[in-house]
């Protein structure tokens, strides 16, 4: 399990969908930082993404479910790009100052090495393919 690159790889997605947005804001506003808790749409999908890497951390026999678990917290994430997009756009800065933080990146690191898991699987499954066509 952990001997393959893409536990790996799935073990930093959990890490970033599910410890950094403790610790890092999403933005800042009045001087006071906002983490993902303080919405309600933001702590579901988090925990979906979180939830998804680690199940599909799990199920690491089962490459072909693994990839498409991947592909489906890939989808997750952009949607919470997006919606973090939309949400900094909104933000006004008349009345109050308000800063965008790091938080508001994790679903990009998290789209970057669930790509690179998803290689990884699709190199391990051709190599189960060729291996098998020898017999």
């Amino acid at each position: 399990m952990l001997q393959r690159i893409q536990t790996v790889y799935l073990i930093v997605v959990f890490i970033a969908s599910g410890i950094l947005p403790f610790v890092f804001p999403l933005w800042t506003a009045d001087a006071k930082p906002v983490y993902f808790m303080q919405s309600p749409l933001f702590s579901v999908l988090f925990g979906l993404s979180t939830t998804l890497a680690l199940l599909s951390v799990i199920s690491y026999k089962k490459r072909q479910q693994q990839f498409v678990i991947n592909r489906l917290n890939m989808i997750l994430s952009l949607i919470l790009l997006g919606l973090f997009l939309y949400r900094s756009l909104n933000l006004s800065g008349d009345a109050q100052v308000s800063e965008k933080g790091i938080g508001m990146f994790l679903p990009i690191v998290s789209i970057v090495f669930l790509v690179l898991a998803n290689k990884a699987i699709k190199k391990d499954e051709d190599l189960v393919k060729s291996v098998d066509r020898l017999r």
